[in-house]
């Protein structure tokens, strides 16, 4: 008897896991569908990184403008901007310009991706439901297919309205923890034709020094 309500106890379980895992699914496709509907997206957001064993608390704001796979990315001071085909990063203080290829890594999460990056490599799982500010804020729990990653996992807080990812904290395996919070989330907004374009005439006049790697 004590097998046979330990077998249900499983079944029921693991029929419990399909069915998170199934509506997991089916959210973020609502989110992956609605990400790529926009021509570009705008996105402010705040970015903490936590490990109390090495006694690290970090915090600081950044922007990325994205439209297909371009973007145009500032954060801590220096300006990041991939043009479709290669990556430029100016680093005012340094009066630098690294240039450089898209890389070819399948695993590198790049601005552009950021929003899109969970359709490969996780499994996922439906996980708490809170209201922030008035929001309702779904929390989906992704755990990294490969055992190697240096990620444990990954909580993606989507805003159950609207289908936009409002929160984003990661786990390390090492204790780390970074936490992505959208400040604002813009869709559709005009552009300057030139904003996906390097002026490296304009970085030469400033007497900035030019690295191509």
């Amino acid at each position: 008897m004590k097998k046979i309500i330990v077998l249900i106890a499983l079944f029921t379980s693991a029929l419990s896991m399909a069915q998170s895992s199934s509506k997991a699914k089916t959210l973020l496709d609502d989110v992956y569908n609605k990400v790529k509907s926009y021509d570009n997206i705008y996105v402010d957001f705040k970015y903490a990184l936590n490990n109390k064993e090495a006694n690290i608390n970090q915090e600081t704001r950044g922007d990325v403008t994205m439209k297909g796979d371009k973007y145009l990315f500032n954060y801590l001071g220096s300006q990041q901007l991939f043009d479709g085909s290669k990556v430029y990063t100016i680093v005012p203080e340094n009066e630098e310009v690294t240039i450089e290829a898209k890389s070819t890594e399948e695993n590198t999460i790049t601005p552009s991706k950021m929003l899109t990056f969970y359709k490969k490599g996780h499994n996922y799982e439906m996980d708490i439901l809170q209201t922030i500010q008035g929001r309702k804020i779904q929390f989906v729990k992704l755990t990294p297919i490969d055992t190697n990653s240096e990620i444990k996992s990954i909580l993606l807080g989507i805003d159950a309205e609207t289908k936009h990812i409002y929160k984003l904290i990661e786990t390390g395996k090492n204790g780390t923890k970074t936490t992505i919070t959208v400040n604002s989330f813009k869709t559709n907004q005009t552009l300057s034709k030139t904003l996906f374009t390097f002026d490296e005439a304009k970085y030469k006049k400033e007497g900035y020094y030019i690295i191509r790697n």
